[in-house]
């Protein structure tokens, strides 16, 4: 079994992650900021190592990556990385020791498809920051994985949901105004004919693919989409919610101004960013290559989100069981 250091040990996938790897019988050593507990208690948290480091602090004084290299790790997941800047330094303290490196991705490595559903293969046409900052980052742990330097593998999540966090809604958004519409029948405004895409992913799927790549040599050098079976329409998604609380969805199909109306500009501006990217993901390499296999449908992700969120006062369904 191996000596795993995950980085960012706390967040959505960590939470899930973390226990499996002290199941299957690694040695774990958690670091995060140490600013909150887990999203889900677990008794397997009481046998991990937990180290509290401010990454970015760090980073900045260039000391990060010798504070990694320093835990004589045979592997690495690095799930809170997002400059190049900061992989780069990474793999420079890493590369004596060579352990595994894992880097959490994202869909967002891609821009709009021109055929779906969206490869590992396509050409990189991210766009924004977060995407584009990721899309350089999986290139440079590449170049470095192809050179005989530090081995890495690439997962690339899609959007991730479960317990413990706001998810993106079936507009699109984080509005939390979106579930209690659909749960009591009252309209919902959709824009672009309620056909733009979403592809979501529960995170304990996330974690799985993570604990898979620890034990696959043949997945070193490759990136995957790490997503649910399915992508599915926001309009698909409305009906699939709606249907939870015995309704038909009540559709406004309105276009991007009145949107904006309704919504505010600022989740107007988060569905906007997702439907303009509507990436539908490949999960074939994924299968092959890690055996992953999702628990989770996207409905089924949903509606383990949306039982926590109305258990802990951040949503309203009407007090409506589903």
């Amino acid at each position: 079994m191996a000596r795993v250091v995950v980085i960012g040990a706390t967040g959505h996938v960590g939470t899930y992650l973390v226990p499996r790897l002290v199941r299957a019988g690694h040695e774990v050593i958690a670091l995060s900021r140490g600013e909150r507990e887990p999203y889900q208690a677990a008794p397997e948290w009481r046998s991990v190592e937990r180290v509290s480091v401010d990454r970015a602090a760090e980073d900045a004084r260039g000391t990060f990556g010798r504070r990694i290299a320093a835990l004589g790790a045979d592997v690495v997941i690095d799930m809170v990385c997002f400059e190049p800047q900061s992989a780069q330094q990474l793999l420079d303290a890493l590369r004596p020791q060579r352990p595994l490196l894992v880097h959490c991705g994202t869909i967002w490595v891609h821009g709009p498809a021109a055929r779906v559903p969206i490869t590992e293969d396509e050409p990189r046409t991210p766009f924004g920051e977060y995407g584009t900052g990721k899309a350089a980052i999986e290139a440079l742990l590449h170049r470095e994985a192809v050179a005989g330097g530090v081995p890495s593998v690439v997962l690339h999540p899609g959007h991730i949901s479960g317990p413990g966090w706001p998810v993106i809604t079936p507009a699109g958004n984080l509005d939390p105004d979106v579930w209690r519409r659909l749960a009591q029948g009252e309209p919902l405004a959709l824009p672009d004919l309620g056909l733009g895409v979403l592809h979501h992913v529960h995170a304990d799927d996330v974690a799985q693919a993570f604990e898979r790549a620890l034990a696959r040599p043949a997945a070193i050098g490759a990136s995957f989409h790490v997503v649910s079976e399915q992508a599915m329409t926001l309009r698909g998604l409305a009906a699939g919610v709606a249907g939870w609380f015995g309704r038909e969805p009540v559709l406004d199909l309105v276009d991007w101004p009145e949107f904006e109306r309704r919504v505010g500009a600022q989740h107007a501006q988060v569905t906007r960013d997702h439907v303009e990217r509507s990436i539908a993901a490949s999960i074939y390499r994924a299968r092959g290559a890690l055996g992953y296999a999702p628990r989770y449908s996207t409905l089924d992700a949903l509606q383990d989100s949306l039982r926590w969120l109305v258990a802990n006062g951040h949503a309203d369904v009407g007090g409506q069981d589903f």
